[in-house]
């Protein structure tokens, strides 16, 4: 299961809640910069979480739009670099690494990943592909993936 478009209020952000299981990350969509986040590790914690980041949204980038995704412990911020023409072609060349990062944003930059295996490696380009096959991404780019320390990976 999954919900895609604009949560309309707490009650509907609660349900996507324990959907996903518990903690999530409930981040303002225009946000940035570590503004307009929430962790939130219950229905009570979503609920309140949910108002207070819709709120600093608003007022931050003038924007209300939140999402809600799941939180990893102890996460890797990993991106994978593709290119794409304009015949459909798309092929992943490598991830970087950004995980070292202060008030939420990157520092440094390690290549290749120490936590990805070529197993994992593999699955997440393969994945990077379909979502820029999916869009018709015709250049060259990046896409993120938060990874848990289990190689878990999810897109960002």
């Amino acid at each position: 299961p999954g919900y895609l478009g604009v949560i309309e209020g707490p009650e509907q952000a609660v349900k996507i809640a324990d959907e996903i299981g518990y903690p999530v990350m409930i981040k303002a969509s225009a946000g940035g910069g570590g503004k307009g986040m929430r962790i939130a590790h219950s229905a009570g914690e979503v609920a309140e979480g949910f108002a207070r980041a819709k709120s600093e949204a608003a007022s931050s980038f003038g924007d209300d739009r939140v999402f809600i995704e799941k939180f990893i412990t102890d996460p890797r911020h990993i991106e994978i670099q593709v290119l794409g023409d304009k015949h459909g072609n798309v092929i992943y060349l490598g991830e970087r690494e950004c995980s070292i990062q202060r008030r939420n944003q990157k520092v440094i930059e390690e290549a290749p990943s120490p936590l990805l295996d070529e197993a994992t490696r593999r699955l997440m380009g393969e994945q990077a592909v379909a979502l820029a096959k999916a869009v018709g991404y015709d250049s060259a780019g990046t896409v993120e993936f938060v990874a848990g320390q289990d190689k878990s990976f999810y897109f960002l």
